[in-house]
């Protein structure tokens, strides 16, 4: 009996650790074999706000501001964050409503290629699932916010170190 439960409990967990961001709100896994990706966060100048474009400058502003909320399976509030509820509440805070999905999100708005991504852009990785499932707001200077969940915060990082350059998949500006 006590096999049984084992079993079962094994079963649960690996349920639960394999799910994905992008169509369930659950926590992001790189691909098997692969590395977790090194710890990037990168300090946000001040100059940096003076080279967001102005109409970014709330969006940015709002989602710099939730840095280090942690990350939470299916999260969508400031008590915790997964990547796709993180970007939705902040467009929502400034009155901007988005899916709630990864994949729906990557339908969004128009496609921009990766030279011409700029501060409030969504730029998406494909991380557990073939196509986009995982995103985060970019911030300019090949830097973007997002709710991973490999350390556990909303953090700050460049999309071109080899993690996350390697599972870059596109990015979406909204009007």
């Amino acid at each position: 009996m006590a096999a049984v439960f084992r079993q079962l409990g094994l079963g649960l967990l690996l349920a639960i650790t394999t799910a994905a961001c992008a169509t369930t709100g659950a926590v992001p896994r790189p691909f098997p074999g692969a590395t977790a990706p090194p710890i990037a966060t990168v300090p946000t100048p001040a100059t940096d706000v003076l080279t967001t474009p102005p109409e970014a400058t709330p969006l940015i502003a709002t989602a710099l501001s939730y840095r280090g909320v942690p990350y939470r399976n299916g999260g969508s509030d400031p008590s915790g964050f997964d990547c796709s509820g993180f970007v939705q509440w902040v467009f929502a805070q400034q009155g901007r409503s988005l899916p709630r999905e990864v994949r729906e999100q990557y339908q969004s708005g128009q496609s921009v290629d990766r030279d011409e991504v700029q501060p409030g852009d969504l730029v998406f990785f494909e991380t557990v699932s073939r196509g986009a499932s995982h995103v985060g707001i970019a911030l300019g200077n090949d830097r973007f916010v997002h709710a991973p969940s490999s350390r556990g915060v909303v953090r700050v990082e460049s999309y071109t170190v080899d993690y996350w350059n390697q599972r870059y998949v596109g990015a979406r500006r909204l009007n």
